[in-house]
């Protein structure tokens, strides 16, 4: 995410009235990943039948499931999207561990329901600005699957927190996509491209937009 001078001071105190407490807590080129999507089978060409999880992929599951459940309605809803989701993931990222694969989807899951936003359009976001590598930095210096930017700590977060932590980078990414989508109206294009530094152009929304349709929403 190329980096963005705050220049609006409202802003600046909203983001800090608003999410400070929570953080007291403990490159990629988009263009590359956009070609990495663009590779990837459409709907019609995958199987569109379930696949019932072996015995190791169902303790993993419902491990997840159990520390997933604050987020959750039920533990039906987390098994089914959990499970959905998983072998998605796999999918777009087989480099990607078993148990880590998990790991991202549930705080993905839990860090966009603490910020109001839709799971999916997040994991549309990280596809295109990581490809879920949460060591990833970017040529402007941007850090972790949802490439923050190290200004962000000192905005909203605390000095030691580490942006290519899973959990601390997800935490920071969903809180500012949601400053975004409430700074403008609800647009979601204009707050993607807010977040990507490239406000009003439509170029990076459309990227993420299509990693929704053809990976997290086929």
């Amino acid at each position: 995410m190329a980096k963005t001078a705050l220049t609006n001071k409202t802003f600046s105190q909203v983001l800090q009235l608003s999410l400070g407490l929570l953080f007291f807590i403990t490159g990629v080129n988009a263009k590359n990943t956009a070609n990495s999507i663009s590779s990837l089978p459409s709907s019609s060409q995958s199987k569109t039948q379930q696949e019932k999880p072996d015995n190791e992929f169902r303790k993993k599951l419902l491990a997840t499931i159990a520390k997933a459940k604050n987020s959750f309605e039920d533990k039906f809803d987390a098994e089914v999207w959990l499970f959905e989701q998983a072998k998605r993931l796999a999918k777009v990222s087989p480099h990607i561990p078993e148990d880590e694969r998990f790991t991202i989807l549930r705080l993905v899951h839990k860090e966009a329901k603490r910020f109001s936003l839709d799971p999916m359009l997040v994991l549309a976001l990280i596809n295109v600005e990581s490809d879920f590598d949460h060591y990833a930095i970017s040529s402007a210096g941007a850090r972790g699957l949802m490439q923050v930017m190290p200004f962000w700590i000192d905005e909203i977060g605390h000095p030691d927190d580490n942006l290519h932590d899973i959990a601390t980078n997800l935490r920071y990414g969903c809180a500012i996509l949601s400053i975004y989508l409430e700074r403008e109206n609800n647009d979601t294009t204009m707050a993607l491209s807010s977040y990507n530094g490239s406000r009003g152009q439509s170029w990076y929304p459309m990227r993420v937009y299509k990693a929704m349709r053809k990976v997290w929403r086929s």
